[in-house]
């Protein structure tokens, strides 16, 4: 579920106020994508474009951009560079994940790989990958560099770890929250880092703020599985049930295996690890989570690492600023109701 989608869900004004206080700097950011994705081979901005001008309202950026000021930088457009390379990361990867997902559609709009093929997607990816490290060479500051190549990193084994999760019911919550930490929470860290490191802050002040990238990043991967399975999705216009009918093993479907008894078991691994599915196979399986309190269960866990996040934040005297960062917690995970 994209940013955008989710900012109509009444929840709205939480990220629209942080976006609104860092507005300056993300129209920099917006002209800097342009200006970074071009390439005398037009296939490239095209598809790029496509993805990036169908985004939301760029959280992972605006994180980057938002700490920075929370820190007091204001040394330059170091935070504008890099919160642009946080966006190439992210991009890339989307382009990535579509290709291995074999997915059709992004954010309600046919996705890279349907209209240019899996090979183009994935080159333009790595292209993206490429811009983002030249940003981080333009900054040269060997920290900055250290963060974001150990994020590429990761990010990578988390992409190759959900690999081994696919179509697996025998994966562990342990497990799946590997994968997320490394896919998604990872680069929410970094561009929450960033900001006291441009900002020449103290070590604990970094590790404050990445603790809270960190942890907002992990309830906001646990809330869009919920979602998957929730009706809140059909309001928005959109299909529920996509990791279901993809195979994928998210939190609430190894809650609901791990509590299944026999019979429920062999439809689980009928539905995930064969793609054995029926029309009502849907149905059964919602019916599965609603019975064990898979979501609610999910749910308590976003809940936890949101809390987290706003302990994280307690380090910093109160602003507008960290008023707004802590508003958008509730934003990521109240927009399943």
């Amino acid at each position: 579920m994209s940013v955008m989608a989710s900012a109509t869900l009444g929840q709205g004004n939480a990220l629209d106020s942080l976006i609104a206080l860092v507005a300056e700097d993300l129209g920099q950011v917006n002209e800097t994508i342009i200006r970074r994705m071009y390439s005398p081979v037009s296939l490239i901005p095209q598809l790029a474009g496509h993805l990036i001008a169908a985004g939301g309202k760029r959280l992972r950026p605006v994180l980057t951009l938002a700490t920075a000021r929370l820190c007091g930088y204001g040394g330059g457009d170091r935070h504008v560079k890099l919160a642009t390379c946080i966006e190439f990361i992210h991009t890339a990867t989307l382009l990535h994940d579509d290709v291995v997902d074999r997915s059709s559609l992004r954010r309600g709009e046919p996705s890279a790989n349907a209209l240019w093929g899996n090979k183009a997607s994935v080159l333009v990816g790595d292209f993206l990958f490429s811009r983002s490290f030249e940003l981080m060479v333009e900054d040269g500051d060997l920290p900055v560099l250290a963060i974001l190549s150990r994020t590429s990193s990761i990010i990578a084994e988390g992409e190759v770890l959900q690999l081994l999760t696919t179509n697996n019911t025998k994966t562990t919550e342990e497990e799946y929250l590997k994968v997320i930490h490394a896919k998604t929470a990872t680069l929410f860290a970094a561009a929450s880092q960033l900001g006291p490191v441009l900002a020449s802050r103290p070590q604990a002040e970094e590790a404050a703020l990445e603790s809270y990238g960190f942890n907002l990043g992990m309830a906001f991967q646990l809330v869009d599985d919920v979602l998957d399975y929730s009706a809140r999705q059909e309001k928005l216009g959109k299909t529920i049930g996509d990791d279901f009918r993809d195979g994928k093993i998210t939190l609430p479907v190894i809650l609901g295996f791990a509590a299944a008894d026999d019979e429920e078991q062999v439809f689980w691994r009928r539905t995930l690890e064969t793609l054995d599915q029926t029309e009502a196979d849907l149905r059964r399986a919602l019916e599965l989570l609603r019975k064990y309190n898979c979501l609610d269960e999910t749910m308590r866990r976003a809940r936890a690492y949101g809390d987290a996040a706003r302990t994280a934040l307690l380090f910093f005297p109160d602003s507008p600023m960290r008023r707004a960062l802590l508003d958008v917690i509730t934003f990521c995970i109240e927009r399943a109701y």
